[in-house]
């Protein structure tokens, strides 16, 4: 656990593993978001996947509920409200509500100090891919990618939503800070190989291209599906500094305070938001 600078909006990431049924994770996660709420985070951040982490067929298709339905997101709502806090749920694995297409959505979820939804965000770009090392993974075959970017307003200024994968679509990015987002969330759960070679990278280059702050808080360790990802939640600054880490992949809390006079500083002495040109090609 980091310690707090003196002033500043209080954030805190919280690191999981998950566990594979709902149950099972507000069990593991409600403890966390509560020992942050007493260190005096204001504005606390979960990962990806935080209701549920399971990739067999069988056991995920029956964990699967509506949003409205799913025990881990009512039972964060009430306790966002209990706390007094804002809380992102990092995602949320839902049914998507779309008809005739029975993929869930990954679903990031803003809640007030109230409990109520701010903002939803379904995840832009499902991970297809085929690792060097072997692992294969096929999102799309279970996840139906959101349609739209969202920016919401927050009591500290905007925050621009992202989900894992997201974070190498650079242009996304630039959307949501030129739509007035000053912190990018990116909750994640990412391989150990990709997380391994580019997990800071990629934070920190999105967090230099935008100029805002980025706020990461991931899954890490070996979970009961078998999956192994790569921890090591990370905010960075909108100069493009690390101002927090977690060295490991066991669940904890991460604080940092966000001094928003630094995102001002920083598009100022790089107003690179301000230069697009449109141009032609390449054929």
């Amino acid at each position: 656990m980091s310690e707090l600078p003196s002033s500043g909006l209080a954030v805190a990431l919280i690191q999981t593993r998950t566990p594979a049924t709902q149950a099972e994770a507000l069990a593991h996660i409600e403890p966390l978001i509560r020992q942050a709420a007493v260190e005096g985070a204001k504005f606390i951040l979960t990962p990806e996947g935080s209701n549920l982490l399971e990739q067999r067929k069988d056991r995920r298709g029956l964990a699967i509920t509506t949003e409205d339905q799913d025990a881990v997101v009512l039972a964060l709502r009430r306790l966002a409200a209990e706390l007094g806090v804002w809380l992102l749920i990092g995602s949320a694995i839902v049914k998507s509500g779309h008809s005739g297409d029975d993929r869930a959505a990954n679903r990031s979820l803003l809640i007030d100090s109230g409990g109520g939804i701010v903002a939803r965000y379904d995840k832009l770009h499902v991970f297809d891919v085929d690792l060097p090392n072997g692992e294969t993974y096929r999102e799309s075959s279970t996840i139906r990618p959101g349609d739209g970017a969202a920016v919401a307003d927050t009591p500290w200024g905007r925050l621009g939503l992202a989900v894992c994968y997201d974070i190498r679509f650079p242009h996304l990015f630039r959307r949501l800070a030129k739509a007035g987002a000053s912190m990018i969330s990116v909750p994640a759960a990412f391989t150990v190989p990709t997380g391994e070679a580019h997990w800071e990278t990629l934070l920190r280059a999105r967090a230099i291209e935008t100029g805002a702050f980025v706020l990461a808080p991931a899954q890490g360790g070996t979970h009961e599906d078998g999956r192994k990802t790569w921890g090591r939640s990370t905010v960075v600054g909108p100069w493009g500094e690390v101002i927090a880490k977690l060295d490991h992949d066991e669940p904890g809390v991460l604080h940092a305070k966000l001094d928003f006079a630094l995102v001002e500083k920083a598009r100022a002495s790089v107003p690179a938001l301000r230069h697009d040109r449109e141009f032609a090609g390449p054929l």
